[in-house]
């Protein structure tokens, strides 16, 4: 065990000497001034950007490695840390004398604190702490001590070092979900120490004292519930009030029954449950029970079937049973006209596609529909318009289709993201459902105004995406089988894969569709 810890610092040494080269080929220089449009829209600016080099890197970065964007924003913090300001620890690192966790400890205190990385604090001042921090971790200090230990020898040097960290830690301060299975979730927020203590001191007393009024659920429980009235609050009527809008998916068979085949699909395609069946809450499953009871909360259950709940909308997604491909989004009332009126070409056989993709979703044909005649379909995705801004009938048709932004590794909900055109729309880009996809507002710039980055996409809605280093990363609508179909990339399907020379990508050909974005 102890020659895999001496393998895993050496690697992390190597990875650092690596991210610190790509950082050097990704200069500040390549991105965007203040006074250019684009440039922090909306506050989104980058907060913990290394300086000297382009936000987009931990972008990059993230792609690269598969990990979240704060966990490649902090893979990049203590690389540039390691190789430009505490190259003592980076040694250390790279002879397996002291291991990664220690290491990190150091790169937290001393990071970003000597004048030559922009903090106010003299090198040698630095470099003496490091030395000092190098000493406890080789005996053995253990990480959470080691940390503390650097920040008070730094702050007995210099004063205002903690006050500095606590501001930049402030600024980087935010609230994330993080589902963690069995239709549960981590509500993770940071806050300034007193605010969390005082935060979780109030949560446990009210959590006690309904203990004491007899409530028979767990403690934990209880602080659960009370963190969330607190925060909902549908008691208090002093201040205005907040709706959140939640994407509620329920598939057919988490409503409690299976679709019924069509004619020519393959007894397997309506046979074999599959993750698509399972119902999800802004992309986390929920299981089938949850659902349920979600729905009757939401008062959208009645006796007739489905409703719209207050303030929200209710729509059905019809879907090809072989491919899994999203074919129209429609609202129940249009879909019963539709059923009604039937195909206008053959009067006759009015039975057409519409009532079999009804049937396969509801499990019965309308009572008001003819014998089956014609298959002529009279309901399709939405047609493209010859104009820059997508329709609504586009807009709910891809926040069906692609649910989150399309960018690989990103969860953001469709209803928070930008439809973007894949081929600018300056460009000779249709705004078609083809050529549209929904990305958040960072990777919309990214796509911009970031050099280098290409972004395909096939008429599937398979997206692809290559970053300036030649990775290519592939997406696909939830629900969109891989069988049969093709990707816009050799070596697609999910893979990191490499293409071509890494230099020959250079700047994109043309702008993306312009601000206000």
């Amino acid at each position: 065990m102890r020659a895999v810890a001496d393998g895993r610092a050496q690697l992390a040494a190597y990875e650092a000497v690596l991210v610190a080269e790509l950082a050097a080929r990704r200069p500040a220089q390549t991105d965007l001034v203040d006074d250019q449009s684009g440039q922090g829209v909306e506050g989104w600016g980058p907060a913990r950007v290394p300086v000297g080099v382009s936000e987009f890197l931990v972008d990059e970065l993230a792609f690269l490695k598969g990990i979240s964007l704060g966990a490649a924003t902090g893979l990049a913090e203590r690389s540039l840390a390691l190789v430009r300001e505490l190259s003592r620890t980076w040694a250390a690192l790279a002879d397996g004398e002291v291991d990664e966790l220690r290491v990190n400890a150091i790169v937290r205190a001393l990071a970003g604190q000597s004048q030559a990385a922009g903090g106010p604090v003299e090198p040698a001042i630095v470099a003496e702490v490091e030395a000092q921090a190098l000493g406890w971790a080789q005996a053995g200090e253990t990480p959470v001590r080691l940390r503390e230990r650097t920040a008070a020898a730094l702050i007995a040097l210099d004063s205002a070092a903690a006050d500095r960290r606590r501001r930049k830690a402030e600024r980087a301060a935010d609230v994330r979900v993080r589902p963690v299975g069995d239709g549960m979730s981590e509500l993770i927020a940071d806050l300034p120490t007193p605010v969390a203590a005082a935060c979780r001191e109030t949560v446990d007393t009210y959590a006690r004292m309904a203990k004491e009024d007899g409530d028979e659920r767990s403690i934990g429980q209880l602080r659960a519930m009370v963190l969330s009235d607190l925060v909902l609050r549908p008691w208090d009527t002093s201040r205005a009030p907040v709706t959140a809008h939640l994407q509620l998916i329920a598939p057919l068979p988490a409503m409690g029954g299976r679709p019924t085949a069509h004619d020519d699909t393959p007894p397997r395609a309506a046979a074999v449950p599959t993750d698509e069946d399972a119902a999800s809450v802004d992309g986390a499953p929920i299981t089938h029970q949850q659902l349920r009871d979600l729905l009757e909360q939401l008062d959208a259950l009645c006796p007739g079937g489905l409703q719209a709940p207050t303030g929200g909308s209710l729509d059905i997604s019809l879907v090809d049973p072989v491919t899994g491909a999203l074919q129209a989004t429609v609202s129940p009332p249009e879909l019963q006209r539709l059923v009604r009126r039937g195909c206008a070409r053959h009067p006759a056989g009015q039975h057409s596609r519409v009532a079999s993709s009804h049937r396969a979703d509801t499990g019965r044909v309308p009572d008001e529909s003819p014998p089956r005649g014609c298959s002529c379909p009279v309901l399709d995705r939405p047609p493209p318009v010859d104009r820059y801004t997508p329709t609504p009938a586009q807009r709910r048709f891809l926040h069906a289709r692609d649910r989150t932004c399309r960018h690989p590794g990103c969860r953001r909900p469709a209803a928070r993201t930008d439809l973007d055109h894949v081929q600018a729309h300056a460009d000779g880009g249709a705004t078609d459902c083809a050529n549209l996809c929904c990305l958040c507002r960072r990777h919309h710039r990214l796509k911009t105004h970031a050099q280098g980055w290409r972004f395909t996409m096939t008429a599937d809605g398979t997206l692809a995406v290559t970053t300036p280093s030649g990775a290519t990363r592939t997406t696909r609508p939830p629900g969109l089988r891989t069988t049969g179909a093709r990707s816009p990339v050799p070596g697609g399907g999910g893979a990191l894969v490499r293409t071509g020379d890494p230099w020959s990508l250079g700047r994109r050909a043309g702008r993306d569709d312009p601000p206000p974005f």
